[in-house]
């Protein structure tokens, strides 16, 4: 899991920008932004702000877009501090993305707002790992008939039968599952958009045999975690721990291809397409912005 966001860095003098950090990390949280996105958004501000201080820049109204673009330019010149050579394409427009939401929480706060113009190159994007429907077979027959077996089975269904994205599982709460409707409620959704998902009845039965057994079974005495997905310590899932499983399914299943959560919704998203659904339905189901996002799975699932 990610870590508590350093703010009382003593590489920043103005208690002006601490007290600014510390406002724009409760402003993330309070649009229930994931816990990773606050992590690395508040981190990459807190350098935004030492580098404005090494530059003698006075304020938020001294920022201009030059110095937004030097700032571009510095990233791209800076020593990667974990390894080896520079910062990845990716790790810089990460960066730019945070100094976007910082800008406009600064907006909507009510303080003045700098303008961004420059237009980070992303990495060339990989491609993007899908199982086979046999496969995802394959994953539903590695679970086991025991408690963690049944959690297994409605991870399945959560990541795969639904489509969610890693952080929308990890965050969804036993509540948010109806099973008579045969509906998941996202409330945490990418950029802070709800939605409700439709359940298979294969899907609805796997998430209703976990809720009413294995997941009494998990809940450990005194601890009264809302969380959907629960640990044998009676505590919310992490992604670490689903992911571990996830491997662990993999292994047994005689599957090699290397596959995390987010496979699942690929997989789905490509599986979708081939049944000649709708690309705007699809878009729907996966709770994506505009059809640009959906798009990829067309040239996806041509290639399976």
């Amino acid at each position: 899991m990610q870590g508590t966001p350093s703010f009382h860095s003593n590489t920043i003098r103005s208690e002006d920008n601490l007290l600014l950090l510390e406002s724009f990390c409760r402003w993330l949280k309070t649009l229930e932004y994931a816990a990773g996105t606050v992590y690395v958004s508040v981190n990459y501000i807190r350098d935004f702000l030492i580098f404005l201080q090494d530059k003698e820049v006075q304020g938020i109204a001294g920022i201009t877009p030059l110095i937004v673009t030097q700032y571009y330019r510095y990233l791209q010149c800076r020593a990667n501090k974990r390894q080896d050579g520079g910062l990845s394409p990716n790790y810089i427009t990460a960066n730019i993305n945070a100094l976007r939401r910082f800008t406009r929480y600064l907006q909507v706060s009510g303080r003045q707002g700098f303008e961004i113009h420059v237009k980070p190159v992303p990495e060339k994007e990989t491609t993007k790992v899908i199982l086979t429907q046999k496969e995802v077979g394959r994953l539903y027959r590695a679970t086991e008939n025991d408690v963690l077996g049944t959690r297994d089975r409605a991870m399945l269904g959560i990541y795969y039968g639904c489509g969610l994205r890693r952080s929308e599982g990890i965050s969804l709460d036993g509540a948010d599952v109806l099973i008579k409707q045969r509906l998941v409620y996202v409330k945490k959704g990418k950029g802070y958009r709800q939605r409700y998902v439709p359940m298979s009845e294969t899907v609805t039965s796997d998430l209703e045999q976990y809720i009413l057994s294995a997941r009494l079974r998990l809940q450990v005495t005194g601890e009264n975690d809302p969380a959907l997905f629960l640990s044998i310590h009676g505590r919310r899932l992490t992604g670490t721990g689903m992911i571990n499983r996830l491997e662990k399914l993999k292994n047994t299943a005689g599957i090699d291809k290397p596959i995390g959560l987010h496979t699942l919704r690929h997989s789905i998203a490509t599986h979708l397409i081939q049944s000649g659904m709708s690309l705007e339905s699809v878009s729907r189901f996966l709770g994506h912005g505009s059809l640009e996002s959906t798009q990829l799975y067309t040239h996806l699932a041509h290639e399976q």
